[in-house]
């Protein structure tokens, strides 16, 4: 048995060259919600001294907001912003002698995108345009992989280690209280319910079961770098391997 396990980089966080050798994606911020060419620029060499495969965080254009509020931004203009966002950092990891392999978005486009066929349609097409061998992370069993799957686009369902779960299988808004997990048992639990597609509680504790093919925890969070170790420890111990997914 094999599982992704990723991170949210360049945005910030100090823990950015710790968690990176723990890690077998990242994905990277790339300007809307955080970042910029030099924050980009050193997550790329970190990237590939550890040999970590490369992802590109686009989001809503906010990093007044970080990315984490729905954005009244036309759809055409949003579009633009996704692609140069991306281009970006494909053009900085090509200087770099290396390739951005997927997208994943960030935030509220995150989660709107999982459940509004149109936004999805709007990531879907901007992903073609750019670059057609380009995957997509997104959240297990939404409508955005469902689509993206449909159009011909490789996939790759997403399971978060430090987010609550409502009974829908959609994340629990940041706005409730307990929609991040700060206790390490907690989320150490819900990682390897994840990587063996075994059941573990929604916020309402009702058992909900996902697949997914990568982890993902924030590295905004205080508790990260350790999540981080401790997860990659239990999974090591359950004779999973950790690789990329694509």
């Amino acid at each position: 048995m094999s599982i992704d396990l990723n991170a949210d980089l360049g945005e910030g966080s100090a823990f950015d060259a710790e968690l990176m050798p723990l890690l077998s994606s990242c994905n990277i911020a790339c300007g809307g919600h955080a970042g910029d060419e030099q924050s980009m620029l050193v997550a790329l060499s970190l990237a590939q001294q550890h040999n970590v495969c490369v992802g590109a965080h686009p989001s809503y254009p906010d990093q007044a907001q970080f990315g984490r509020a729905v954005l009244a931004i036309e759809p055409s203009l949003l579009q633009a912003s996704i692609i140069e966002q991306i281009a970006q950092l494909q053009h900085l990891a090509a200087q770099q002698g290396t390739k951005v392999r997927y997208v994943k978005p960030h935030g509220a486009l995150y989660n709107q995108a999982a459940r509004d066929p149109d936004l999805a349609q709007l990531l879907i097409t901007s992903i073609k345009q750019l670059d057609p061998t380009l995957a997509l992370m997104g959240l297990a069993g939404s409508v955005l992989l469902e689509q993206a799957a449909a159009a011909g686009v490789q996939t790759i369902a997403e399971g978060f280690i430090d987010r609550a779960y409502e009974l829908d299988g959609q994340l629990r808004s940041r706005s409730l209280a307990g929609a991040v997990h700060h206790d390490q048992t907690v989320a150490l639990q819900q990682a390897l319910a994840l990587a063996k597609g075994m059941p573990f509680p929604s916020y309402t504790n009702v058992p909900i079961r996902l697949t997914v093919q990568s982890l993902c925890l924030h590295s905004d969070t205080p508790q990260a770098l350790a999540f981080a170790q401790a997860v990659r420890t239990a999974l090591v111990a359950e004779a999973m391997t950790i690789r990329a997914a694509c």
